[in-house]
């Protein structure tokens, strides 16, 4: 027996494009990031931060390729869109900042610097969505207004270099400041310059 509307439950899966699995790739990897940190934290077992620092990368490069596919194949979408930021938000916004907390930056200042960094992500790719047909020239857009949010595949290089050499937890890099009783990690700022520069106004030519 089939019942009214069964067929169409994956209406919405089968409308996908050959970009959109790319893009939820991209997720994916993002995901396995936050697992692999949280590992990391119940083990101790440094290989870890390597695996999660080496998810971000696979989905910086599943990130390329859904641009381009859906480039080559002319088929953008709004939904692809939002699955970009959505997927982006997790890979190189949530995902470097749990990897910077598994590594170290435990403290109530690193906490809030983290979650700053993230939030202007978020705020990044919204702008993004909003503005992106007002900066487009001929339909593609030519300039990123603040720098992506992928950039932060630059932080996640670094932490894991930190890692290579022993730098973490209570030998994390520039080693650890207390302020009014609480913790605080200078190498946290990398995080906050790069969370300004995706929210300030500069232009960035879009390759």
């Amino acid at each position: 027996m089939t019942l009214p509307g069964f067929k169409k439950s994956f209406s919405m899966i089968r409308e996908f494009h050959l970009a959109d699995w790319f893009t939820l790739g991209n997720a994916v990897c993002g995901m396995g990031a936050l697992f692999s940190v949280m590992t990391y934290l119940q083990t101790g077992e440094v290989m870890h931060v390597y695996f999660a620092c080496g998810m971000v990368l696979a989905a910086f490069i599943f990130d390329v390729l859904d641009g381009r596919i859906a480039r080559w194949r002319q088929q953008t979408s709004a939904m692809g869109r939002e699955l970009d930021s959505l997927a982006d938000v997790i890979s190189f916004g949530v995902a470097p900042a749990a990897i910077a907390y598994g590594c170290g930056m435990q403290g109530l200042y690193d906490r809030i610097v983290l979650v700053y960094f993230v939030a202007c992500g978020v705020s990044r790719l919204a702008r993004y969505n909003i503005t992106a047909e007002s900066l487009s020239v001929g339909g593609k857009v030519k300039y990123f207004e603040g720098t992506p949010i992928p950039t932060s595949l630059l932080l996640v290089a670094l932490l894991f270099v930190a890692a290579l050499q022993g730098g973490l937890r209570e030998s994390l890099w520039f080693g650890v400041v207390e302020i009014a009783g609480f913790m605080f990690h200078p190498l946290v700022l990398v995080f906050a310059v790069s969370g300004s520069l995706m929210v300030s106004r500069i232009r960035v030519p879009k390759f």
